[in-house]
């Protein structure tokens, strides 16, 4: 869970790593996509404004109150999403293969099961669906950097809303019944070093 301070910094907390990367890794990940599709872990609403003119709806999850008052007002700024976008309260009000696409970023580091996660992102998705994913994880890579990752994970998850830095995200995708349409690696830029390797790309729903 995020406090009501952290929720109102982290826009600008992440304004340098959102201008050195991240903001046009995101809009790469989502601009082309097309439909419906739905968003977990929305945080503050960092991908709305990225979403292109082909994508009909999106249904946002944000269960962190903070985070997600922060979404709504963002939301209520975008008028041409606003107009079809809405915020959810509970996943289980998004039909069975109803989606044709899920987006997760930087979300799976702090989900408690991100394998459970995922499986209800297949649930929703029609088959053949797709996630798009930008996730940071364990930098297998790098043996010196890893083993800081493992040293701070344990206080980083108490500071951090429950982020693990040692996730090895692009198995539990494809371990969840997800095959790789596109799949890259890269360091995230003006970020701290034990969240610099990234995994990013397209899953399919097999």
């Amino acid at each position: 869970m995020i406090d009501w301070f952290t929720a109102a910094i982290y826009d600008r907390l992440m304004q340098k790593t959102e201008a050195a990367c991240l903001g046009a890794w995101r809009a790469e990940l989502v601009g082309s996509i097309e439909g419906r599709g739905v968003e977990l872990g929305a945080g503050t609403g960092a991908n709305i404004q990225h979403y292109g003119p082909n994508v009909e709806s999106v249904r946002y999850f944000e269960p962190d109150p903070y985070m997600a008052k922060r979404l709504r007002a963002k939301l209520e700024r975008h008028p041409r999403r606003a107009e079809r976008d809405a915020v959810v309260e509970s996943l289980d009000s998004i039909v069975d293969a109803s989606q044709d696409f899920a987006v997760v970023t930087l979300v799976l580091c702090t989900v408690p099961d991100p394998f459970a996660t995922l499986a209800e992102v297949r649930r929703m998705l029609v088959p053949g669906g797709r996630l798009l994913f930008l996730e940071h994880v364990a930098a297998h890579d790098r043996p010196e950097r890893l083993a800081w990752q493992r040293r701070l994970e344990p206080v980083w998850k108490r500071v951090a809303g429950g982020c693990h830095l040692t996730r090895e995200t692009a198995r539990t995708i494809e371990d969840a019944g997800f095959a790789f349409e596109r799949l890259e690696r890269a360091s995230m830029r003006k970020a701290a070093p034990w969240v610099r390797p990234t995994v990013r790309g397209i899953a399919v729903r097999t």
